[in-house]
C-alpha cells in the first residue's frame, strides 16, 4: 500500500495551494503515495480554475476551512487565513498521532501572517515539537547531495556562541545519528560537525568553542558508538560533503551556516525535515512567496521532494 500523507496547505495566501494543486497532478506523487490535503477545498477548485490545474480528486482534501474568497487575495493574508493556517497543522499533527496517516508534509507558512492568529512559536519547527510534547528534536535540511543539521535553529546570531553548548550539540548528534539509521537506512552514518568560528577557532587564535565545547561533546557521542567526525572548518566540510563524499551528513552551529550552502545546491528541490519527534514531519524549503501568489508561477519542485523524502522515512520505519 502506498503511504498516505498529510499535505497541509500552509498560507492561504501564499503559493502553498497551488502548487498543492500541481503536486498532486505530478506522476512522481501519484506513483508513490496517497496523499490528503488538509486545507480548504473551496480555495483549492477556485485556484484550479483560474490557473487551468487539475482539480483535486473527490475525497482528497479535508476542508479545515470555509475561508471568504471576495476578501482573501493572493499576497495578503487575514487574520482568517491565518487562523485557518494553524489549524491546519494541528489537525495534520493530530492525524499523524492518531495513525491515520503515515506522515505529514507541510506547506509554507508566513511567521508574520501566524502573529495574525496569536501564533508565538518561531515557526513550524517549534509548533509541531510543542504539539507532540517533544523536548528534543532537530531541524534537518537536505537534497541528494547534501543533508545538514542544526544545532540552533531560529535565533539571533548575537545568542548563537551560549546555546552552543556541550549538552545542545550532544543531543543533535544523538537525534541526528539516530534518525539517519532509522529513517535512511544508514548503518553507521558519518556525520561531519562543523565548527563555529572561522577554521574551526584556528587552536584557539578565533576562538575558543571548539577546544571547550564541540570538541568535548564529539567525544562523548564517539564514545557511545556515533561516528561523528570534528569539529571541522565551516568553509570546507560542506565541499568534503558534496564534492569528496566524505560525510552522509554536516552538524552546522546556527542557522545560516548550514542553510547557506544547502540552499547554493538545493533552493528548488531542498526539504525540511523535523527530526526527534513520534510523528513523521518534512516540509518545503521556502517561504510563502507573496509576490507571486495564485499567478501560476510557483514551483512545486520542493513539495514534491518533501512528499518524496516522507514516504522513503514512512517506508524505512515500517
Amino acid at each position: 500500500m502506498k503511504p498516505v500523507i498529510a499535505v497541509t496547505m500552509g498560507d492561504p495566501a501564499g503559493v502553498g495551494p497551488e502548487i498543492i494543486l500541481k503536486a498532486l497532478g505530478d506522476r512522481r506523487v501519484r506513483r508513490i503515495a496517497a496523499p490528503v490535503v488538509i486545507g480548504d477545498s473551496g480555495l483549492l477548485m477556485e485556484l484550479a480554475r483560474r490557473l487551468k490545474l487539475r482539480p483535486p480528486k473527490e475525497g482528497s482534501v479535508v476542508s479545515f476551512s470555509d475561508l471568504d474568497l471576495k476578501r482573501l487575495k493572493g499576497g495578503s493574508p487575514t487574520r482568517e487565513s491565518s487562523k485557518a493556517m494553524i489549524s491546519y497543522i494541528e489537525e495534520a499533527v493530530y492525524m499523524a498521532a492518531v495513525g491515520d496517516v503515515d506522515a505529514i508534509v507541510t506547506g509554507p507558512i508566513s511567521k508574520e501572517a501566524a502573529k495574525m492568529a496569536g501564533f508565538k512559536f518561531p515557526g513550524h519547527t517549534e509548533f509541531i515539537a510543542h504539539l507532540t510534547g517533544t523536548k528534543d528534536f532537530a531541524m534537518m535540511l537536505g537534497g541528494k547531495s547534501l543533508k545538514v543539521v542544526l544545532v540552533t535553529i531560529h535565533e539571533a546570531i548575537r545568542d548563537v556562541p551560549s546555546l552552543v553548548t556541550k549538552e545542545a550539540v550532544l543531543k543533535t548528534l544523538r537525534i541526528t545519528d539516530e534518525s539517519l539509521k532509522k529513517y535512511f537506512g544508514m548503518r553507521k552514518p558519518r556525520i561531519a560537525v562543523a565548527g563555529l568560528n572561522p577554521h574551526a577557532g584556528e587552536s584557539g587564535m578565533f576562538g575558543d568553542e571548539e577546544r571547550k565545547v564541540i570538541a568535548p561533546a564529539i567525544e562523548s557521542a564517539r564514545a557511545s558508538g556515533i561516528n561523528a567526525i570534528g569539529p571541522l572548518s565551516p568553509d570546507t566540510v560542506f565541499y568534503r560533503a558534496v564534492k569528496k563524499a566524505e560525510f552522509d551528513c554536516v552538524v552546522a552551529m546556527y542557522h545560516d551556516q548550514g542553510l547557506g550552502p544547502l540552499k547554493l545546491l538545493h533552493f528548488e528541490d531542498g526539504v525540511n525535515a523535523t527530526l526527534g519527534l513520534p510523528v513523521i514531519r518534512t516540509s518545503v524549503d521556502h517561504g510563502t512567496a507573496y509576490d507571486i501568489a495564485w499567478k501560476g508561477k510557483a514551483s512545486s519542485e520542493s513539495l514534491v521532494a518533501a512528499i518524496e523524502m516522507a514516504v522513503e522515512m514512512a517506508k524505512k520505519r515500517r
